[in-house]
Formats: C-alpha cells, structure tokens, sequence
C-alpha cells in the first residue's frame, strides 16, 4: 500500500514538473507579445459598486441556450457572479455551490462530494447536469461527476449558473433535477500575468500562476498551472485518517476572430490527481472477512474543446462545438480504467419572426469505458460503451410585448440501452411591471441508466452461510434497466422592491417515476472466484416512485452603500414509495431521509474603504434521518485587503463553530465518511 502510494505521488509530481515547465516557458515566450498588445495594465475586477439593478440585469445563457437577463427567465436560477467568487473564501467549486438556494452540498472526505438539487443526493449523483462552458462533463460509468476533475482556477470563472429544476429540452437527458453551468473567461478578459500562493491548515498548499494577452489583433490567449493539496481529515472516531488530496491541473484557451462574422474558440486541460478513500470492502471469501481499507487512486486526463460560432446578422447565429475528454482512474482497491468521449454539437439561434424567437440543434455523443475489476467491483462486460443522439427545438413567442412571453419545445433522442425518448417542456412569463415577474413552468424529464445499473457486480459483503460454506452478497446490473422519469410543475415570483431590495421565490412539485431499485433473487452457487461459495444476488430494477415539493425563497438587501446582506432559504418534503411488485422495502426510506429537509444561508459583505473588506457566511443544514447525520450550522469568513493596485492579501476561517463535523454517509456508495474539521487558510495574489 505504500509502494502504491510513493508510486502514484512520483507519477503526479513528473507530471506535474513537465507541466508547470510548459506553462513557465510559455510565460517567458508570450509576455512580450502580451505587453505590445494590452491597451493598459491587467487590473481585477472591481465589483463593489455593482447596483442591485445590474445583478438583477446579469445576462445568463443556460437556460434557452441563448442570452437572456436574470430577471426575465422563466425558471428557478441563481447565479454565482464574479463577485460572488471572489468574496467567497471558497478554493474548490463545491465549496462555492454551498451558497445556493436548494442546493445540497455535503463533503464526504478531502475529495469527494455529493451535490444535488431537490433532493437524491449521493456520491454518485446522477440527476444533476454539470456542464463546463455548455459542454456535459457527466461519465456514464455512473452519470454523475468527478468533482475533484474540476479544479479549476477560480480567478478564471466568469460565472456559475445554476438551475432548480429540469432542463432536459435544452440539455438533454439527466438534467433532471437541476443544471450546473460553469462558464469560464474569454482569454481577451484575462491579459497579463497571475501569482497566487496559499497555505492553511486543511488546504496545506495552494498556487496558481497564469499568463495571458494578444498574438496580432485577432487572437487572444491563456495559458495556466495550478496545484492543490489537502490534508487528511479525520475520521469519525476523531482519529487522522488517509484520504489526502493532491492535485496538478494546466490549461490553455484562445479565442479567435477569424472575420467579422466568425469567431472560434479553442481550450484545453490536462491533469493529474492523487486521492485516498477509506472504504468498507469485502477482503477475502475463504475465509469470509470483510474490512477496512485505505484506497489510493491515481487520476490523469484530458480534455479539448473547439467551438466555431458564425454571427449571419442579428437576427441568426450559428454554432459547432466539438468536445474530446479521455481519463484514467488507477486504484490499489476499487475499480481502475479509463474513458474516451467524443460529443459534436450543432445549433442555430434564429429569430425567424418579430414575436418568435427559435432555438434548434442536434448533438451526438460517443463514450467508450475500460475497466479492471477486481472481487469487490467489476462490470460485465468489462467495456462499456454509450451513444447517444438527440434533436431539439424550442421557440419563444412574445403573446404581449413586454408582457406575455410563452416558450415551448422538446429534445428527442436514442441512446443504446433505452431508445427513444421525448422530453417536452412549457414555460410562461408575466411581468405586470418592468420590477416584477411571475413565471409557471411544465417539464418532462429523463436519466438514463448508467454502467454502474447496467453491468455492475459489486460483492457487498462476505459472511459464513449454512453448513460452513462462504457466501458473498452481490448487486448486479439489469441491462433491461429503464429511464427514470419525472413530471415538474414549478411557480416563481421575482420582484426589485427598490434599488436596495429584491426577492426571488420558487414553488415546485415533482412526480417521480421507474426510480431505481435493487430488488433479491434466488441464491446460487458459483466456483469463480475459488472456492465454491454461495451467492445471494440482488439485481437492480425500477421499482420505486414518489413525490417531491418544496420552496425556495433568496434576497438581496443593500443595508447601506457599504453593507450588504443575500439570505436564502429551502424547504423539501419527499415521500417515496415502492411499487406492488417491488421487494425493495429499504430504497424508498434511505432517499427520503437522505436530504435536509431545510436550509438556510445568510452572507454578508462589508466594504470598509481603502482596499479592505469583509465577508461571512453562516449555513444551517437540517439532520440526515436515514443516514444518521445530526444537523449542523457551518460559518465560513475572511478578510480580504487589497494593499497596492495589484497586490491582495486573503485570510479566511471556514467551518468555524466546531473543531469537526460529519455531513454525509452515502449510504448507496462504500466510501466511509470522514468529518469535516475547523480550518484557515493565508492567500496572496498578485496581478501585473
């Protein structure tokens, strides 16, 4: 286990060294060409004197795939501004979500979240759509996301745009409780250089350096390096355990005028990661011993982006965006292997009459994954491939100028397991006044199944059956797995009480249906692995259905022109229930009890003059019925003092109110949770 370690950590620093060689020598080449080019020096954003009208104006783009004001969107979203991101304290984009209105972020271990939206969350979440710049970073190995792949540079994100509810029409199939759009800077938003160093007592290292600026008049570009490490947490037991997180990511990004109507857009990342997971494992069959294992995995991989975008006029707009991700997980434990995923998208916005305003597009998508089992997890067969295609169209139709707006559409699609599926949606809009808006949405939504439903052999436990003989109890995948589906009726209210005061309210109910399920069988008896030993097989079904609602209810108060203050609040009931042929007794309990049933935040910022402010956060999370999690309070807050135009000193504390506490135990994965300890962290960034 220690070879495997030294090993892994070797790898990730060679890795890391050409790397960062990379990015330093292509500092030491493109700052000359940056200087001749820039029409002044880099400066950072200054977002303190942002009117409550221009955050109310923000345009946002995920929700019709085209760009629409906030205040004018017919669906429950909330963005996280540039603003937002710098005042936040926050090193990783989980941390960053915490601020979110019905938003469930809850920390596993040093590395691994569950994140989801109106409830199911778990490790491996896979109703919530993750997108990065419009493009789907899900894996089908299990249609939920790696989190700790998405280490990007905070200082490099534009915004977070994140919506309640489903978006499949416009996103395709598993934006089913919500999407997440991270959408980064363009390079021409970027020029100059970047240095930023920390260290803390969790997050023991930190540091981004990033150039960027001009080749002739038509191509901007940036290029990155970034490194991470965290400590080990603690376990439950308040031992020190060995889940460290370490972390090495590059990129690059350029964005081209090629004419006056086209422009083409390039970006690419490359990593390498090093994470440990304590796990319960079964260990041997003969004799039957189960345990706990401390499991290291080596991460790498990469990704490219192109995407060509031609302007026919202002009326009609065309795009071609090709995406290519490979990545290569490498466990001492658990399932290792790598993916390949190709994804061509085609769109056209047009606005083909003065009141209609369409949208349409085809995409397809091809994942092939490879992987090594191993006695406790394995799929059959070992290479698993997705393909999926999909068509949609939607329309915006203005029934009353600046009044009435009505949009419809749906995405069709095929994919392999499943085959065709329709996903409409409607959506109205009201605003009695240019300070107020009332909205109601309808949607039909699908997930997938994924390899991880499908082709799964995961041995849960070993135990001595009757007559002394070993025995294994085992989950399986169905390939005749179906589509979990979901009807959503949503109501929101927004309202700009003044230049000080605004609201923003969403009502939901959700009729779930073919949920997933894990249904006993008939035992067997099986020689491979040796020895002979008995089976008690589970196989996964579709057995479950239920109910979700709730409220969500945000603000934004300007106390005075230097104190701000944004409150959140969220309500969730679930009630789920197991079909007539359905064995499953244990499913419908442990996903209702698996989310807080309330939420609240308050942030608030505090701009004292001559470069120094400061923000705290305090969030409440309600207790985790099913899982044991009593309810916590978490207060994160910092310090930030901008001592000459480009240099910024950060000191934060995060999870302030005790010295550690546990916010999830997965109960559908084999990670055993850690607890999250009181930290700080010491930051310097410096722009030139």
């Amino acid at each position: 286990m220690i070879g495997a370690r030294t090993a892994g950590r070797a790898s990730a620093l060679r890795a890391g060294r050409s790397l960062l060689l990379i990015v330093f020598a292509a500092w030491l080449i493109f700052p000359p060409l940056a200087h001749a080019q820039n029409d002044g020096h880099p400066q950072s954003p200054d977002l303190s004197d942002k009117s409550l009208e221009d955050l109310m104006n923000t345009e946002v783009t995920s929700v019709s795939k085209k760009e629409q004001k906030l205040s004018q969107v017919a669906a429950a979203i909330f963005v996280i501004t540039q603003e937002d991101i710098l005042r936040s304290g926050a090193t990783n984009i989980p941390d960053l979500l915490r601020m979110v209105p019905g938003l469930d972020v809850a920390q596993i271990n040093a590395s691994t979240w569950a994140i989801s939206a109106r409830g199911f969350n778990e490790e491996f979440s896979d109703k919530l759509l993750v997108l990065v710049d419009g493009r789907a970073v899900y894996t089908p190995t299990f249609s939920g996301v790696y989190w700790e792949s998405l280490d990007l540079p905070l200082e490099d994100i534009e915004r977070i745009e994140v919506i309640r509810g489903p978006g499949a029409t416009i996103w395709g199939v598993n934006a089913v409780n919500g999407v997440i759009n991270i959408l980064t800077k363009k390079a021409g938003d970027t020029k100059g250089g970047l240095v930023s160093a920390g260290f803390g007592t969790q997050d023991q290292g930190l540091g981004t350096a990033q150039c960027g600026g001009r080749i002739g008049s038509k191509l901007d570009y940036r290029l990155f390096g970034k490194y991470l490490n965290v400590s080990d947490f603690i376990g439950t037991n308040g031992r020190p355990t060995e889940d460290a997180w370490h972390a090495l990511r590059g990129g690059v990004r350029a964005d081209a005028t090629l004419s006056s109507k086209d422009s083409l857009m390039v970006l690419g990342n490359l990593y390498t990661e090093e994470e440990g997971t304590i796990r319960q494992d079964v260990i041997s069959i003969s004799p039957p011993l189960n345990g706990v294992l401390n499991t290291i995995t080596n991460v790498s991989g990469e990704d490219m982006v192109a995407q060509w975008t031609e302007k026919q006029s202002e009326h009609s707009e065309t795009s071609v965006l090709f995406y290519f991700e490979h990545y290569s997980r490498d466990s001492t434990d658990q399932i290792s292997g790598q993916r390949n995923t190709y994804d061509i998208e085609f769109q056209h916005h047009v606005q083909a009459l003065p009141r209609n305003d369409f949208v349409w597009g085809v995409a397809y998508r091809n994942s092939l994954g490879e992987s090594q089992g191993n006695l406790n997890f394995s799929f059959d067969p070992p290479s698993h491939r997705s393909r999926f295609f999909s068509f949609f169209a939607q329309d915006e139709i203005t029934l009353v100028p600046d009044r009435l707006l009505f949009t419809i559409g749906a995405r069709w699609g095929w994919e392999d397991y499943t085959g065709y599926s329709v996903q409409p949606a409607a959506r109205l809009l009201w605003t009695p006044s240019s300070a107020q808006a009332v909205w109601f949405a309808l949607s039909h939504a699908h997930r997938n199944p994924s390899a991880l439903e499908t082709a799964v052999r995961q041995n849960m436990s070993a135990f001595t059956g009757p007559g002394g003989v070993p025995a294994l109890v085992s989950e399986f995948g169905n390939p005749k797995q179906q589509d979990e589906q979901v009807v959503d009726w949503e109501l929101g209210y927004r309202r700009q009480f003044s230049s000080r005061l605004s609201l923003d309210l969403s009502a939901f109910f959700n009729r779930f249906f073919d949920l997933g399920s894990t249904e006993p069988q008939t035992p067997f008896t099986e020689n491979t692995p040796p020895p002979a030993h008995l089976v008690i097989p589970f196989i996964n079904g579709n057995g479950v259905h239920g109910e979700t609602h709730g409220l969500e209810i945000s603000g934004n108060w300007q106390v005075t022109s230097r104190w701000s203050l944004r409150p959140s609040y969220s309500l969730l009931e679930m009630h789920m229930h197991r079909d007539p042929t359905s064995q499953d007794f244990d499913t419908p309990r442990e996903i209702e009890g698996s989310d807080p049933r309330l939420q609240a935040v308050l942030q608030s910022h505090v701009n004292f003059g001559r470069g120094l402010s400061w923000d705290a956060s305090a969030k409440f999370v309600d207790r985790l019925r099913a899982q044991g999690v009593p309810s916590y309070t978490r207060v994160d807050t910092g310090l930030a003092w901008q001592l000459r135009e480009r240099l910024t000193v950060t000191v934060v504390g995060q999870n302030l109110l005790r010295d550690h506490h546990q916010e999830f135990n997965d109960l559908f994965g084999d990670s055993i949770p850690d607890e999250i300890k009181r930290s700080a962290y010491v930051k310097l960034a410096w722009r030139f």
